[in-house]
């Protein structure tokens, strides 16, 4: 079956596309709305040294934890020496007053700790 405008015209599919739109419009709009209300309202508690300072402990010890267990698990160094250097990089990080630069060693420790936990799932499968 040719299909044309038309067609879809006639079989009513242009409304239905027109419909979906408008329901997807509705939806972001409404989503957007809420999430920069959110966003506005928590903005300063994320913005708090303490915030990321807090979050940089919990995600070094978890890193760590996790690396650890699964170099005892597949027996594999490696994962757990890249992840090592993005917790150094990290841990260094929370030595720096809060900013740009403290922001960057975080951006860098967090991208190699990431690639030290692909390595170690990858291995572990």
């Amino acid at each position: 079956m040719k299909l044309t405008l038309r067609h879809a015209l006639l079989s009513g599919r242009i409304d239905r596309i027109a419909i979906a739109l408008s329901g997807l419009c509705v939806a972001h709009c409404f989503a957007t709305a809420v999430i920069l209300g959110l966003l506005a309202s928590a903005g300063g508690m994320f913005d708090s040294p303490i915030f990321h300072e807090a979050g940089l402990v919990l995600a070094i010890l978890l890193g760590a934890v996790a690396l650890g267990h699964g170099a005892l698990v597949h027996g594999y160094m490696m994962p757990a020496a890249i992840g090592s250097l993005g917790l150094g990089v990290m841990a260094g990080a929370l030595t720096m007053d809060h900013g740009l630069q403290e922001g960057v060693y975080t951006l860098i420790g967090v991208g190699i700790l990431a690639l030290g936990h692909d390595l170690n799932h990858r291995a572990g499968r």
